[in-house]
């Protein structure tokens, strides 16, 4: 067989890292766009504009995690027959939306936020920085999820 169960489970959980890295590249270079802007009008704000900006980096790492469970947990318990990979390719496809969207969507928050910091001194940061938490918070919902997928399958 040229492709097997547990080629395809990982090939679903390098889908997944991917996912996060391109969400991630493009949410951090959104942000990281109005912090420049930012910081040519006011260069007191460089803190904020570092942490908002390096917020939507967390999605790689949950990429990450999801392939390490996959190749480590998973991938051993994988039976040779059936369709268990394809089932564990498509949670893969799944948390690979889920982080890229968020991380997205995640930058555009924070580069908002980063965009209001010369206007308001710097009081906007906390706003924005739990306006970011909240669309974080679909990302780890993703990978609840996919732990969730993954045990029901019997795979954890």
């Amino acid at each position: 067989m040229l492709i097997t169960p547990s080629s395809l489970a990982v090939l679903g959980g390098a889908i997944a890292l991917a996912g996060g890295l391109l969400g991630s590249s493009i949410g951090i270079a959104t942000s990281a766009s109005a912090g420049t802007a930012t910081l040519s009008e006011d260069r007191g704000q460089f803190r904020n504009v570092i942490v908002l900006s390096s917020l939507p980096m967390t999605q790689s790492f949950y990429g990450l995690i999801v392939l390490i469970i996959i190749v480590t947990a998973v991938v051993p318990k994988l039976p040779e027959t059936g369709g268990a990979g394809f089932m564990v390719f498509g949670i893969g496809i799944m948390t690979a939306a889920a982080e890229c969207f968020s991380a997205i969507h995640q930058g555009n928050v924070c580069a908002s936020g980063i965009s209001l910091l010369p206007k308001t001194k710097g009081q906007i940061f906390t706003n924005a920085m739990m306006l970011a938490v909240f669309v974080e918070l679909i990302r780890v919902l993703g990978l609840v999820f996919t732990i969730m997928a993954l045990s029901m399958l019997g795979l954890m």
